[in-house]
C-alpha cells in the first residue's frame, strides 16, 4: 500500500527516500477534478481534445494558428523582442513572444547569441538545471481488457472498476527505490515503475467496439544510459526493455501480452525529439527543491525573461508540469500587468 501511494513521488526519477520527494507527491495530489479533491480524470476524446478546445478557444477570441511551422531563432535587438524567423526563412514581426518550449530550447537552443543578449548568470543557471528523470511511455491497442488475477473481468468482458482508475504494479518501498538508485547509475531498472490507465474503459470514444486503449507510464528508464548498458538509439534494446515491462504486467495480468494488437513506445530520447522535451523530460525540468517556485526558471525570471517582450508559460515556470493551465494563467497575468490591463 504504501508503494502504491508513494509512486507519484517517483514521478520525474526522485527516490521516495530523498529528501523533496513528498513535494513532488503533493504536486500530483494537490489538485481537484469537478469538486473532488486530490484526483485525476480522463478528458473525454482523449487529450488531443483538450488541446483542441484550447485551440478553439483562441480562434475565437482573434487567434490565428499555424501548424508544422518550425521556429528557428528569436530576434531582438537592443534588449527587446522583435519577432521570430522560421525555419522556412520567413520572419514574424512581433513586440511580444509568449514561449511553451522548455527554458533549454527558448534560451539556449532558439537564441544562438545568447552569451551577449542574456546575462551570464541566467544562462548559466538554465544551462544547469536538472533534467533528469525521464519516463518511458508506451500506447497499445488492445482486442480486450487486462484480466487482473486478484480481481479477473467479468465473463461479458465489459470494464469493471479495476480499469477505470490507475493500476500499479510495485509490491514494495524496496523496489521504487532501488529502481531509483539503478536509473541514478545511468541504468534501466530491473523492475521499473509500471504504471497503467485504459480510458477506453471510461470513453468509448477511443476504440472500436471489443477493443480499448492501453496506456504504460514507467519511470526510471533514464535518458543517458551508462556505458555498456545500452541505447535508446537501438531498436533491438528499446524491444527488450520494452519486453521487459509488459513481462511485468503479464505477471499480474496473465495473457497481456497475447492481447497486444499495435504499440508506440516513447523512449525518453523519443519524447525528446518528437515533442521537443529536453531529454524526455516532461515538467521542463525536474521538480526538485532548488527548481521550484521562484527559481523557475531562474531567480527574477518567472514568466518574465531578460529580453522585455520575452514570456515563458510552460511547465519550465512556475508551478511546474501537470494538464493544469496554471503556469499559462500565471503568465497571462504577468504579460497583462506589463501591459497596464
Amino acid at each position: 500500500l504504501k508503494a502504491t501511494l508513494c509512486t507519484d513521488a517517483t514521478i520525474g526519477g526522485a527516490n521516495p527516500h530523498e529528501a523533496g520527494s513528498a513535494y513532488v507527491l503533493i504536486h500530483h495530489v494537490m489538485g481537484e477534478c469537478m469538486g473532488k479533491k486530490g484526483v485525476w480524470a480522463y478528458s473525454r476524446g482523449g487529450m488531443g481534445a483538450i488541446s483542441g478546445a484550447i485551440a478553439k478557444s483562441a480562434e475565437e477570441h482573434g487567434a490565428k494558428l499555424m501548424t508544422n511551422a518550425t521556429v528557428k531563432r528569436l530576434l531582438h535587438a537592443n534588449g527587446k523582442m522583435k519577432g521570430v524567423e522560421m525555419e522556412d526563412g520567413s520572419v514574424l514581426e512581433a513586440d511580444i513572444v509568449v514561449s511553451n518550449c522548455t527554458p533549454y530550447h527558448t534560451f539556449l537552443e532558439l537564441m544562438p547569441d545568447r552569451y551577449d543578449a542574456l546575462p551570464r548568470d541566467f544562462v548559466q543557471h538554465v544551462s544547469s538545471v536538472s533534467y533528469g528523470g525521464a519516463p518511458l511511455k508506451i500506447n497499445l491497442a488492445v482486442d480486450k481488457l487486462p484480466n487482473f488475477a486478484c480481481l479477473p473481468n467479468d465473463s461479458n468482458g465489459l470494464p469493471g472498476p479495476q480499469h477505470s482508475g490507475t493500476i500499479h504494479f510495485e509490491n514494495s518501498m524496496n523496489e521504487l527505490v532501488e529502481a531509483s538508485r539503478q536509473a541514478h547509475a545511468g541504468i534501466p531498472a530491473d523492475q521499473p515503475m509500471v504504471e497503467m490507465t485504459c480510458p477506453s474503459a471510461v470513453d468509448g470514444t477511443l476504440a472500436p467496439p471489443g477493443q480499448h486503449v492501453v496506456q504504460l507510464y514507467c519511470q526510471f528508464a533514464p535518458y543517458k544510459l551508462a556505458l555498456g548498458h545500452g541505447s535508446w538509439d537501438d531498436p533491438d534494446f528499446k524491444e527488450r526493455y520494452t519486453e521487459r515491462i509488459f513481462d511485468r504486467v503479464e505477471k499480474f495480468a496473465p495473457g497481456f501480452k497475447a492481447s497486444i494488437l499495435h504499440k508506440d513506445v516513447l523512449s525518453p530520447l523519443d519524447l525528446e525529439r518528437v515533442f521537443g522535451l529536453h531529454q524526455g523530460q516532461l515538467s521542463h525540468g525536474a521538480l526538485s527543491l532548488h527548481q521550484l517556485y521562484f527559481m523557475r526558471p531562474a531567480p527574477k525570471y518567472n514568466h518574465r525573461s531578460p529580453i522585455a517582450g520575452l514570456y515563458t508559460c510552460g511547465a519550465g515556470s512556475h508551478p511546474g508540469g501537470g494538464v493544469m493551465g496554471v503556469a499559462g494563467r500565471n503568465c497571462a497575468g504577468v504579460l497583462l500587468s506589463d501591459l497596464g490591463k
